[in-house]
């Protein structure tokens, strides 16, 4: 079993070659410019929040509108560094209200391969699988087109189990 002197030392070599803080920081700055440009592009139905750039895990950032705010919801955009993916996120603004929509979530097909909860949110879709990053224009707008497909399709199934 491997020791944290065993970690730090493969740490310091791998950022001794530069490449990981040079993909961080580019993958950082893209979600921050995805950012502005969907608070530019979408603003007439969502309202979007601050970026968070997470623990080399995920970089994201919240959107949201009137109907999500009133349920105490709010969607994200995710980048998931581990599977180098984005994904839309439906949060709780508290655990119990996170129960509550898991509960009515559960076995849709937002999570019909889930057994639990996922840690952070009611339910995770993948939104682009194995992005692009050669064509950042083109990538944020496939990104854009299906976030404002996926968002409505959550918002829908909200809409329907009829929670208050």
């Amino acid at each position: 079993m491997k020791k944290l002197s065993d970690y730090v030392n493969e740490y310091k070599e791998q950022l001794k070659k530069g490449d990981i803080q040079q993909a961080y920081d580019g993958l950082v700055k893209y979600v921050m410019r995805l950012r502005t440009n969907l608070s530019k592009n979408l603003s007439d139905s969502y309202s979007f929040g601050n970026l968070f750039q997470g623990y080399m895990d995920y970089t994201y950032f919240y959107y949201s509108n009137d109907f999500l705010k009133k349920r105490k919801l709010k969607l994200a955009l995710v980048l998931n560094h581990i599977n180098m993916q984005f994904e839309i996120w439906l949060l709780g603004q508290t655990a119990p209200i996170q129960e509550k929509y898991w509960q009515s979530f559960k076995t849709t097909k937002w999570n019909k391969d889930r057994d639990t909860k996922p840690k952070y949110s009611v339910l995770e879709t993948v939104l682009i699988e194995n992005p692009n990053f050669n064509d950042l224009d083109f990538l944020s707008q496939r990104i854009e087109e299906k976030l404002i497909i996926v968002s409505s399709e959550i918002i829908d199934d909200i809409k329907e189990i009829k929670l208050t």
